[in-house]
């Protein structure tokens, strides 16, 4: 029997979640990748190593997809240790611009899909005395200019794992979650490719520039570890000292 940790990322095939994988297989972890495209997860498959991870593609919002990732995590590894509940989409727009379907999809992937992948991880995790981390963001703690959906979707994230760290730490969970800023990832292209969006960030960002993905994965697997044994229900920002402000205008000297 493989008595090595095995961790569930979603959204694993590009940016923070296979950041996040990496760093896990790195750490000596049995690692399941799980996202909607295939290919995607299989590349990061490659680069990991086919001997220590197991692709299981599929929709967090869809409870049938998630039963089928704990089935098949439980059956090649006999064992779940810790979800890092990742997967995420971003819609912006102000209320006229934003549909109804566009609200759908963001709390369907960003909010029900964590709530989906955690109701049915707990009871394996309890087993293992585990750990969920969550992918926030700092627009899951303060709001934005023009994406007050996925906002919304995010500030759902927070609290959810607040509320479920206290129903969970007297049975050996710990639930946590990061929030980032701008991170360099794919779902933030738009932005990144941007110079008046990248310039305005700098000037917000105390360490004046965007994030990383492996800096995100570093403090997932810190979430993850024994040294962050008597940390649940945090929001942690990785967001280079950006919530460090109140929020008014760098006055330059």
């Amino acid at each position: 029997m493989n008595n090595k940790k095995v961790v569930i990322v979603t959204g694993a095939g590009s940016g923070i979640g296979a950041a996040t994988a990496k760093r896990f297989a790195n750490d000596g972890f049995n690692v399941v990748l799980n996202g909607r495209n295939e290919r995607k997860l299989q590349d990061i498959a490659d680069a990991i190593g086919s001997e220590n991870t197991l692709v299981v593609q599929g929709d967090v919002s869809s409870e049938a997809d998630v039963d089928t990732l704990i089935a098949q995590t439980l059956k090649t590894y006999q064992r779940l240790d810790v979800v890092v509940n990742n997967a995420g989409v971003f819609v912006g727009g102000t209320i006229d611009q934003v549909s109804a379907s566009d609200w759908d999809q963001q709390m369907a992937i960003n909010a029900k899909g964590p709530f989906l992948v955690t109701k049915a991880a707990l009871p394996h995790l309890e087993d293992t005395k585990g750990a969920i981390i969550n992918v926030s963001s700092v627009s899951g703690i303060g709001g934005d200019w023009g994406a007050f959906a996925y906002d919304a979707s995010k500030g759902a994230v927070t609290l959810m794992t607040k509320a479920l760290a206290l129903d969970f730490a007297p049975k050996g969970v710990r639930i946590n979650a990061v929030a980032p800023s701008l991170t360099d990832t794919d779902m933030a292209e738009f932005a990144m490719k941007n110079d008046e969006i990248v310039s305005a960030f700098k000037n917000r960002i105390a360490m004046g520039r965007a994030g990383k993905s492996e800096e995100v994965a570093d403090v997932i697997a810190f979430l993850a570890s024994d040294d962050a044994r008597f940390v649940t229900g945090t929001i942690i920002p990785v967001d280079g000292g950006l919530s460090a402000s109140n929020g008014q205008p760098k006055i330059a000297k």
